[in-house]
């Protein structure tokens, strides 16, 4: 798994064919040579180098930060996801998570917040409320108004497609954060179920 950051292409006379691809392995290890899928297009490719520090690695892991090249020009751009193409994440817009809430205003129902999730930004809402955990018990309760340091499982809408792992597989692409659009605080930090 590795979250596109930033595409790299240089303006020096020497490196005008250069594209890459940077950012943060968070999962897996990658090798020259490797099959990979572009998500979301589903275009694969392999791996023709990995850049790092000015150097070339024959194989890169978590959580090097690094620039891939390609063997083939695919179109890809901030917040799409590298993977092996037979083990890639999920892909949805809609998920349950397990959310710890950290503002003092509560959590609003079909209230609309953006979420940040590895290098992607989308607008999201929360559909439903699952429940509320009762930390003095660990049981679920029936009170339906989410406050500060709260913990709640909800069902999130994303206006694109997240590509994503449970949190128990990958702490790194099963994890966000949500912030309210109005006053740009985090609001909520998540996990995904």
């Amino acid at each position: 798994r590795m979250p596109v950051q930033y595409v790299v292409r240089p303006f020096k006379e020497d490196l005008h064919d250069y594209r890459g691809y940077a950012g943060r392995i968070a999962g897996g290890v990658v090798r020259k040579g490797d099959e990979v899928v572009a998500m979301p297009s589903g275009f694969s490719t392999t791996i023709e180098s990995i850049d790092f520090n000015g150097k070339e690695l024959e194989e890169a892991f978590a959580p090097q930060s690094v620039t891939l090249r390609l063997s083939d020009e695919i179109d890809i751009s901030r917040g799409d996801m590298i993977a092996r193409v037979n083990n890639q994440p999920d892909a949805a817009q809609e998920f349950d998570a397990m959310v710890c809430w950290m503002s003092e205003q509560p959590m609003q129902l079909r209230g609309k917040y953006y979420l940040q999730h590895t290098s992607n930004d989308v607008r999201c809402m929360i559909t439903e409320l699952k429940y509320k955990v009762d930390i003095e018990s660990l049981t679920r309760s029936e009170d339906t108004t989410i406050s500060l340091n709260d913990i709640a499982r909800i069902s999130l809408k994303t206006t694109k497609p997240l590509f994503f792992d449970s949190y128990r597989q990958n702490r790194q692409t099963g994890s966000f954060i949500l912030v309210d659009g109005a006053t740009n605080n985090t609001v909520a930090a998540g996990m995904i179920v």
